[in-house]
């Protein structure tokens, strides 16, 4: 990895910092964010507290785990922190989580880590994501490395490896975290899965054989649980669409996307440590050991999943089932099919399979936990 290579994709350095905040709180899009956080007496503060920070350490202790918090408590019910003590404060871990909002699900891990006096991680973040210098600036002072999407094949390999490159000389020379989404990009169809190909890029740049190169990584799985889910309709909107023809997104669509994820009401959230994962040599075959290397984080995410009222009535109706009928009450049941026909209504198609889209975006990691924790 060269030079060039990685000045491209990294985060802010600490001496880079301070001008990157001053412009930041410049946007438009950015005093969107403190009329909705912070009530307007304290703005003027917020900015000059942020003009004086020179450090990420800082900006994230000073300033993103109160923003964070302040997002939680605004836009849910309860939060709560399980296997915590999983974690050593002196271990870099590549923390691999399922995904489900764009902006909040590592923006939360980054504030439990910082208010329980863990050093945070850097943040893998889609190079389509960094579509404004906002969204850049935003990104790359709050630790976020970019990973570039897309791409001929010549291409994907390259970026590949150097992403590879850079996860496992983050973890093991600057001894800092690491935080990467299962798979490429939020999952829309409620389906949380590893994706092969993600551990098959974490391996490119090991030495050794593939037990040792996961090892070196100190694989921790994290699960972030919503019990209403960020952004539905837009989910099950590109779900539908795709299932037809090939979806394309609008202009600022991600931007829109990050703004509703972070303002719309989640209902209770939970943020769920699994332990860190130690394999051994299980086969000659190295796509062997990937897809157990695979079915154990999930295993992991499955497990440590929340389990709401919303996903047990969606199993049901998505069985035409009473298998989970004592895990609510019938008007539960009832204003969950009002939120859903709600939505639905919004959308334009055929209302079975819209609806089929929108339950299994509830049901799956019911399902997913039956099928595939043994």
């Amino acid at each position: 990895m060269t030079n060039e290579e990685l000045d491209d994709i990294r985060p802010y350095n600490d001496s880079e910092i301070n001008d990157a905040l001053k412009r930041l709180t410049a946007y438009k899009q950015f005093k969107s964010v403190l009329k909705f956080l912070f009530p307007e007496s304290e703005h003027e503060k917020i900015i000059n507290l942020l003009n004086n920070i020179h450090s990420a350490f800082d900006f994230q202790s000073k300033f993103m785990r109160e923003l964070v918090f302040s997002v939680v408590k605004k836009s849910s019910t309860d939060f709560a922190v399980k296997g915590i003590e999983n974690i050593d404060k002196n271990t870099p871990y590549l923390f691999i989580s399922n995904h489900r909002d764009i902006v909040l699900d590592s923006a939360i891990l980054q504030a439990v880590l910082n208010k329980n006096g863990f050093p945070t991680t850097e943040i893998t973040f889609g190079s389509n994501l960094m579509s404004s210098e906002f969204l850049i600036d935003f990104g790359k002072t709050n630790r976020m490395f970019k990973v570039y999407r897309g791409g001929n094949p010549r291409e994907i390999l390259k970026n590949s490896q150097v992403l590879s490159e850079y996860i496992r000389h983050t973890i093991t020379e600057k001894k800092a975290s690491v935080w990467i989404a299962q798979r490429n990009g939020r999952t829309k169809n409620g389906d949380d899965k590893t994706e092969m190909a993600l551990l098959k890029m974490l391996n490119m740049s090991g030495k050794g054989e593939f037990y040792k190169n996961i090892n070196e990584l100190n694989i921790l799985p994290v699960t972030i649980s919503y019990e209403i889910e960020p952004c539905c309709l837009e989910k099950v909107k590109e779900t539908y669409i795709s299932s037809h023809y090939k979806y394309v997104k609008s202009e600022n669509e991600d931007l829109l996307s990050i703004i509703k994820g972070l303002t719309e009401q989640k209902g209770k959230i939970q943020l769920s440590f699994g332990k860190k994962i130690e394999i051994t040599k299980s086969s000659n075959s190295v796509n062997l050991q990937i897809k157990e290397l695979a079915e154990q984080i999930d295993r992991t995410i499955y497990w440590n999943y929340m389990f709401r009222k919303n996903n047990y009535i969606s199993y049901d109706l998505l069985y035409n089932s009473d298998k989970y009928s004592d895990k609510y009450l019938e008007s539960d049941k009832n204003n969950f099919i009002n939120y859903m026909d709600s939505l639905a209504s919004q959308l334009e198609g055929d209302k079975t399979e819209i609806r089929k889209i929108f339950l299994g975006v509830y049901a799956y990691p019911l399902i997913n936990l039956q099928q595939r924790v043994k």
